[in-house]
Formats: structure tokens, C-alpha cells, sequence
């Protein structure tokens, strides 16, 4: 069987799999709303209303604002997929990570958000990542790369 020169391009720009931690694609899905369509997108809004319920405020608000001080920080572009694409960029995948390690292992997630940015001061954007992690994991849904 060959994979058709479409998919491998596809690969190439999207070489990660989903996450298999369903917290991760919920964290993937409102990232990817509100990186297209802005802060206050409501399909963002309702992802996180149907999974966490009435708790729902502060992690999407945590995420709003994790999402605003990623675009004020970033040194230059990064690639957010659709959020109909079954696989992940680098840039999502790091985010991921980062939210995953951010309390178990802060430097490399320092690392990896410094990389993400382009610059070496990141403690305010990882600051907002170890929110939103404290807040998915304090409404029973930890973020699991």
C-alpha cells in the first residue's frame, strides 16, 4: 500500500498524532477555537461548558488569557491546525507538553515554551500555562501529553 503525495504533505506539516489523553484534545480543541477565531469564540466557550459544567469559567478564561499572552509573546508565527485535522503541529504538540509538565518538570517546560516563543524570558507566558494546568487538574481533567 502507498500513501498518496497529499497525505505525506500532510504529515510533513502535521507530524503528530493526536494525543491519546482525552483532557489533551479538549486543551487542543479550545486552543485551536480560539487561536482562529479569536478570544472570545463561542465554540470554545461551549467545549468547555459541556466537559467541566458549571466549574467551566476559570480554566477557559485561564486559557484566553494563556492564548493572549502566547500571541503578545511569540518572537514569530505559530502553526495552529484547523480543528477538523486529526493530527497535530509541532508548535500544538509543545503546547501540549508544556501543559503536561509544566508542575511535574518546570524547566523543561521552560525549555520547551522558550523554543515555542523565540526568547529566553517566558516566565510570565509559563506562569499562565501552570494556571491553566492547575485549573483543568482542579476540575478532575489533568492535561496528559
Amino acid at each position: 500500500m502507498t500513501t498518496q503525495p497529499k497525505q505525506l504533505a500532510a504529515i510533513g506539516t502535521l507530524p503528530h498524532a493526536l494525543p491519546a489523553c482525552a483532557n489533551a484534545r479538549l486543551a487542543l480543541f479550545a486552543l485551536r477555537r480560539i487561536g482562529a477565531n479569536g478570544l472570545a469564540d463561542a465554540g470554545a466557550a461551549h467545549a468547555m461548558f459541556t466537559a467541566f459544567g458549571e466549574g467551566f469559567r476559570r480554566p477557559l478564561i485561564l486559557l484566553r488569557a494563556l492564548m493572549a499572552d502566547i500571541a503578545a509573546s511569540a518572537g514569530g508565527t505559530i502553526a495552529i491546525a484547523p480543528c477538523c485535522c486529526s493530527r497535530m503541529t509541532t508548535a500544538e504538540a509543545a503546547l501540549l507538553t508544556i501543559l503536561s509538565r509544566v508542575e511535574t518538570a518546570p524547566e523543561a517546560a521552560r525549555l520547551l515554551m522558550a523554543d515555542l516563543l523565540g526568547q529566553r524570558r517566558v516566565d510570565g507566558v509559563l506562569a499562565s500555562a501552570a494556571a491553566v494546568a492547575a485549573a483543568f487538574a482542579d476540575e478532575g481533567r489533568p492535561v496528559a501529553a
